[in-house]
């Protein structure tokens, strides 16, 4: 049973009474009359082979208050986009698929590389980006939520609860986040969550002193949590990272952008567990050790525009505060593992720590020597004002390939 405790920079909506899910439903059927709402579903084409994404369809399939579903497709061949529209078929709803590796949307995105208005990076960030403005250009939702594919506990409750704060007509807000417990297996999970954000936060903070960005960061539960909605105007002007800096990036552009009172966090699952990346203690190029960096840079970045003066003895210091906190927070994270009956390895955990460590460090030097470094993709009513037509060109496109592979 949730707490209705408040604290921190944003509001916090529990689920503390457990409401059905049909009495969710039937409220947010009545909100879609006037606030129409849609979904974002950036997939791998890998994860069409999981039992995660086929549960998330058999859940979607019950789903009556979305006005359509967007679907972002990487790494997928012609067979294999032939497949994945056979794959999303049985979806009730509107939807579209976006194939991103066929040759029309590559042609956009050539178009968009010439402009300097394009993703750099393969990966979510992009997938992401691509599948918003296609949203945008349909022009048929006012609430839009997005998460993602590779939820194994997922329930429809999920997107109900996630949706419901800004598709709400009553509701002052334009960005909801969604939070949970992470649990995976016997184990605590969000790790990266645990181990780097919550204790790097808390080092700047000590290291900057007071901060209204760092604070606001620190009031969310789970900051990397993959599942958030918005208003369409908030999807029209949102500068996203291209990297793996997209939630901590959306996060804090939306404090840059709009009041606090306009954002809030949403408990949407009580446990939830997804596919894991791996460490790569020997790889920062792939799995947590690409992530810490990207999140570090991004923190980086976010600050240096607040007006923040970053040299190597503040990354020093930093690695050196970072260091000491998340060690004190694995005794806090051990006990409660041990209170709720859950497994703790406290040295691989205190290994994980030591690569975060170094990778603070990384970030902070590949900060220094890229000083031109674009962090953002450009907002999509940036690329509207340099192509006029690039909404039609984008509908264009995925009605083209439906037509043809389908």
């Amino acid at each position: 049973m949730a707490d209705s405790f408040q604290s921190g920079r944003v509001t916090t909506l529990h689920n503390i009474v457990r409401r059905p899910i049909e009495v969710l439903e039937q409220e947010l059927n009545g909100f879609a009359k006037t606030r129409p709402m849609g979904l974002i579903l950036p997939s791998l084409y890998s994860e069409l082979q999981t039992p995660a994404l086929a549960h998330i369809v058999d859940e979607l399939e019950k789903v009556t208050y979305l006005q359509e579903i967007v679907i972002g497709l990487d790494r997928a061949s012609e067979d294999e986009y032939r497949h994945a529209i056979q794959y999303f078929n049985r979806l009730p709803q509107p939807h579209r698929i976006l194939w991103n590796d066929g040759p029309n949307l590559r042609k956009i995105d050539a178009l968009l590389q010439e402009e300097g208005l394009a993703p750099t990076q393969m990966g979510k960030g992009r997938n992401v980006w691509y599948c918003m403005g296609y949203m945008l250009a349909s022009n048929k939702s006012e609430a839009i939520a997005l998460h993602d594919c590779d939820i194994v506990t997922y329930d429809r409750e999920l997107l109900a609860r996630l949706i419901y704060p800004v598709a709400n007509p009553d509701f002052r807000f334009q960005f909801s986040k969604g939070f949970y417990s992470r649990v995976a297996g016997k184990s605590l999970g969000g790790r990266v969550s645990r181990l780097l954000v919550t204790p790097l936060v808390r080092a700047l903070q000590q290291n900057l002193g007071d901060q209204e960005s760092l604070s606001y960061m620190d009031s969310f539960r789970y900051p990397l949590a993959g599942e958030f909605s918005m208003s369409k105007d908030v999807m029209c002007g949102l500068r996203i990272p291209g990297d793996w800096g997209l939630e901590v990036g959306v996060l804090m552009e939306m404090a840059r952008n709009y009041s606090t009172r306009r954002i809030c966090q949403v408990e949407i699952a009580d446990i939830y567990d997804h596919k894991h990346q791996d460490v790569s203690h020997d790889n920062e190029e792939s799995g947590l050790s690409k992530m810490s960096i990207d999140i570090s840079k991004a923190f980086y970045r976010k600050l240096a525009t607040n007006g923040v003066v970053f040299d190597k003895g503040v990354f020093r210091t930093l690695k050196a505060t970072y260091y000491r906190i998340a060690l004190d927070l694995i005794e806090s994270y051990r006990s409660d593992a041990v209170i709720n009956g859950l497994e703790f390895d406290v040295h691989t955990e205190e290994q994980i720590v030591e690569l975060f460590t170094e990778n603070i460090m990384k970030a902070g030097h590949t900060f220094l020597n890229n000083p031109m470094e674009q962090p953002f993709v450009p907002h999509w009513k940036r690329v509207v004002s340099a192509i006029p037509e690039i909404y039609e060109m984008l509908l264009d496109a995925v009605q083209k390939d439906h037509e043809l592979y389908s």
